[in-house]
């Protein structure tokens, strides 16, 4: 099982950050004190309240908001307020950079599809050479994220954004869908590049050098067909037979996944109704400003009023225009990012019981012994084994990805926050108004 028996570690750089990606994920932080008991772990959790009146997205551990950062003296503007609570970047040396970009449509006798253009830089002295390109299609992804799951299986990967078609377009897909998309796998790529055991994955590597051709046999020098289906079998088995004990903490880690996904949920589903609310208001202001324009030329003394009314409108336009903008390139994307994750992290857990599920049908096998007893007590020494190395690996990625997690939602809502601060602020001081 690669990568499984160690905690993930730092690794050695060969270039300075921030360069190549553009779209940089969230980077690691120093790992907060696990949480002690269930309450705990609630507190934790986004908190919402189920009449969806009263939001409140940031964490309630301490560990969250440095109180330490206020400055004595409090600052008298809410757009400095919140800077005053923003985490400070810490330089993290990198010596992978991996850029999606370029979409491109194939059409096919057969289907249509889009492949991205994939450019990685590299320091590491794994590669061949410093940089690589190549094209890489949906489907290339799922491999890559399915061979992951496979070697790492309860290491928490990044999700993959939904397979899914836009019906009732004339293409197969438009462009906000190609664009969102492409972020999203950019995303993708560089938090598996960022992840300490990942990184290294082989099928990574080839996955991000390999031309077409090479990819293609590569791919087919896995598991075949029947070894998939006996293994996606007994993992149903297991599944069903569930485990008699699961250790305290992953009771609670267990808990926190249930009560994340629900919150995490529910957020993204307000969002997106703010995100509708706020593009229907801005339809309907787009039409009312010209309104008054033709009022105007009718009304010789109400003219000047008229138009400095129409006049203001507009300005309200470009400023709700400007905060949409913000709410779906910033906001949205994250929220959404981390519904899938909290999926992604009910499956690690059950990649997890399972192990151990395996293991407490081995040892029942042996209580009862209802087969060779030297070669069970074999298989259970193995399983103990894969099962320590399995929960280690969980535990490790565990408080890196919720330290992440904590990270990523605090800087978009406190993005958000301040890009609307700042456009009533500047509508406040505009004249006219």
């Amino acid at each position: 099982m690669e990568g499984e028996c160690r905690a993930p570690q730092a690794r050695s750089s060969g270039l300075p950050a921030g360069g190549g990606g553009g779209e940089s994920p969230g980077g690691d932080a120093p790992l907060p004190g696990s949480s002690g008991s269930s309450a705990l772990l609630q507190a934790e959790v986004l908190d919402l309240d189920e009449d969806e009146d009263d939001l409140e997205v940031f964490s309630k551990d301490a560990s969250l908001m440095d109180m330490n950062s206020f400055s004595p003296v409090m600052p008298t503007s809410p757009l400095s307020m919140i800077n005053q609570v923003k985490f400070e970047d810490e330089p993290d040396l990198k010596d992978l950079f991996i850029t999606v970009d370029e979409p491109e449509s194939h059409v096919t006798t057969i289907e249509t599809f889009i492949t991205y253009r994939i450019i990685t830089k590299t320091s590491r002295g794994e590669f061949d050479s410093s940089e690589f390109e190549v094209r890489r299609r949906y489907q290339d992804f799922l491999w890559l994220k399915e061979r992951l799951e496979e070697a790492h299986p309860t290491l928490i990967i990044p999700p993959l954004p939904e397979k899914f078609i836009v019906k009732g377009m004339v293409e197969r897909f438009n462009d906000d869908f190609i664009e969102t998309r492409r972020k999203a796998l950019h995303k993708f790529l560089n938090r598996i590049a960022d992840h300490p055991t990942l990184t290294f994955n082989e099928d990574f590597k080839v996955f991000l050098t390999a031309q077409a051709w090479e990819l293609s046999s590569h791919k087919k020098q896995g598991p075949g067909l029947l070894s998939r289906m006996g293994q996606t079998v007994r993992a149903v088995a297991l599944s069903m037979r569930g485990v008699k004990s699961r250790p305290e903490e992953f009771m609670e880690m267990n808990n926190f996944i249930e009560i994340f996904s629900q919150k995490i949920n529910l957020i993204d589903k307000i969002s997106q109704r703010i995100y509708k609310e706020e593009r229907e208001y801005f339809d309907e202001m787009k039409e009312y400003g010209p309104i008054h324009i033709l009022w105007s030329a009718s009304e010789e003394d109400l003219a000047d009023t008229l138009k400095g009314v129409a006049s203001c409108i507009d300005r309200c336009c470009k400023a709700t225009e400007k905060r949409m903008s913000g709410l779906s390139e910033a906001l949205l994307p994250v929220v959404h990012e981390y519904v899938l994750y909290s999926e992604m992290l009910m499956g690690v857990m059950k990649r997890r019981d399972q192990i151990q599920a395996e293991l407490d049908s081995k040892v029942e096998a042996l209580t009862s012994k209802k087969a060779d007893t030297d070669l069970l007590t074999e298989e259970i020494g193995k399983l103990e084994d894969k099962v320590e190395c399995a929960n280690n690996a969980l535990k490790a990625d565990w408080e890196r990805w919720k330290q992440n997690m904590q990270n990523d939602i605090k800087s978009a809502f406190t993005d958000m926050a301040e890009e609307n601060i700042h456009s009533y602020e500047q509508l406040q001081h505009t004249r006219g108004i």
